[in-house]
């Protein structure tokens, strides 16, 4: 019996039983960090909208990047495209060889790498050269540039970073950043991809008893809350309590449409902009 004769809830039994035996979730693209994979049931999940939600240098670029490299490594490169509010695509590179190389971005820039970081900065730009993901500035028309440019690619993962660059310049930008949420969630639907996009905490109080960051701390008329599928929250201890420890780092699932609530740790190495697992760490 071909798949096309098999009736919808068949093929969805087929799928089940397939992931039960080890295989990947086919609707999902890996995050590469394990515990995010699980807490999320196997990673981004195509046709979603994934918002991610910090404080200001809490380090939401530099995991949205992580993200997209993890995932072109696994999937070939491609495979994601990374959309720069902030930087051009040449700053985001050099936060590509900073991640990859363990190397401090001003090392770069200035030329000042020892030995050990030009080799290991080297090997990173060797081992990337097949499986960057596609990278850019985000375009001066926004969507419609993007939804151009990714006609009749294979990427299965468009990271936006941040929403407010697709309501740069707007007489009302909470109504427009609202507004691209809507199309960035109909983006992921009809296309069939995940999404991913950061974004800012309007309603963040960092003297607040407990400052981990909460749904409604989000901006964009409450369209993130409403409209996303998964939305989580980053929350760097250190950056509140002088007695944090020093790198660590929950991410918080503060909204999960096809799953539970929870959080996993990861630990943020700042000289490098470079995310790791804590159950899991890269060798």
């Amino acid at each position: 019996m071909s798949r096309a004769d098999l009736s919808p809830l068949s093929q969805l039994m087929r799928r089940v039983d397939a992931v039960s035996d080890g295989a990947p979730p086919p609707d999902s693209v890996p995050t590469g960090f394990p515990s995010v994979d699980r807490l999320l049931g196997g990673g981004l999940r195509l046709g979603d909208l994934v918002v991610i939600g910090g404080d200001t240098a809490s380090g939401k670029s530099a995991l949205a990047l992580a993200i997209a490299l993890r995932m072109t490594q696994e999937r070939g490169g491609k495979a994601a495209a990374f959309y720069s509010g902030e930087m051009s695509a040449e700053r985001v590179l050099e936060r590509v060889l900073a991640i990859e190389g363990r190397a401090r971005v001003d090392d770069l820039r200035r030329g000042t790498l020892d030995d050990g970081a030009r080799a290991g900065v080297g090997a990173a730009a060797l081992r990337m050269r097949d499986v960057l993901p596609i990278v850019d500035a985000v375009p001066d028309r926004g969507l419609d540039a993007i939804e151009e440019e990714l006609d009749g690619s294979e990427v299965k993962l468009i990271v936006v970073d941040p929403l407010q660059a697709l309501a740069a310049g707007a007489r009302h930008p909470e109504e427009e950043a609202a507004a691209a949420v809507v199309r960035l969630k109909t983006l992921a639907r009809t296309r069939g991809v995940a999404v991913l996009v950061t974004a800012p905490l309007p309603g963040h109080r960092p003297d607040r008893a407990d400052p981990r960051p909460r749904l409604e701390d989000f901006g964009a008329l409450g369209a993130v809350r409403q409209h996303a599928d998964v939305v989580l929250g980053l929350y760097r201890e250190e950056m509140y309590h002088t007695q944090g420890a020093e790198g660590a780092t929950e991410l918080l699932a503060l909204k999960n449409r096809n799953g539970a609530a929870g959080y996993v740790d990861l630990y943020f190495y700042k000289q490098w902009m470079r995310f790791e697992d804590m159950l899991d760490p890269d060798r």
